[in-house]
């Protein structure tokens, strides 16, 4: 990963005609929330860079320990065509970070897409994203997140959820399944299948399919 920040801004900003994945980092991210879907896009290398983003200048520890170096500073992009929120544990006090939601709401308001994996719906509700949408996430943390979001039509049973320009998923891992929903959405299904195929990955495609649901209570 780069260890120094890039200022160009925004990030589309190599002439190239690609799409740009924003993935915003925060202390305590869950490492699959984040490499997981990141895997998935970055086998589209051709039409899809990748960008991590940050408030903080110095590494960024995620819950399980190893840091991540930003490419960007998250106050100044200004743009990005897909916006990538993962969860966390660290996702509870970011939910009272006004500068990050202000930050998202900002990115989410010029992407094509924008994508929650796990607890990281918390922190698209608090920003006001959801209002209104249906949404899901994190199974284990479903109850937890809704008391913190009015206004939210929350899916109780779900892999992802897909409301216009907003995905939404699961717990932990299904966030690759949302990302390569979101992969099939802006190139198509077949895309998207090639990419699982070399990831050598079982793509759930029904978003409904969701075990974690009832082994948690919530049907």
């Amino acid at each position: 990963m780069p260890a120094q920040d890039q200022q160009e801004s925004p990030l589309p900003g190599d002439g190239a005609v690609r799409r740009t994945v924003a993935a915003v980092v925060f202390p305590g991210f869950e490492l699959l929330d984040l490499f997981g879907p990141l895997e998935m896009f970055g086998l589209l290398s051709e039409d899809v860079q990748i960008r991590i983003v940050s408030e903080l200048a110095e590494p960024v520890a995620s819950a399980q320990g190893p840091q991540v170096v930003r490419d960007s500073s998250l106050s100044d992009v200004s743009a990005c065509d897909v916006l990538l929120v993962p969860g966390g544990p660290g996702a509870g006090q970011q939910a009272h970070n006004t500068a990050l939601l202000a930050s998202l709401q900002r990115l989410s308001a010029r992407a094509e897409m924008t994508a929650s994996v796990c607890t990281g719906a918390l922190l698209l509700a608090k920003a006001g994203l959801l209002a209104g949408r249906r949404a899901t996430t994190n199974k284990q943390a479903f109850h937890w997140v809704a008391e913190q979001s009015e206004g939210v039509e929350w899916v109780r049973q779900a892999r992802w959820v897909e409301d216009g320009a907003f995905f939404t998923s699961s717990g932990v891992s299904a966030g690759m399944d949302m990302s390569l929903a979101v992969i099939a959405k802006l190139f198509g299904l077949q895309r998207a299948r090639d990419v699982a195929m070399e990831a050598e990955y079982e793509w759930r495609e029904v978003s409904d399919w969701d075990p974690f649901a009832k082994a948690n209570g919530l049907v």
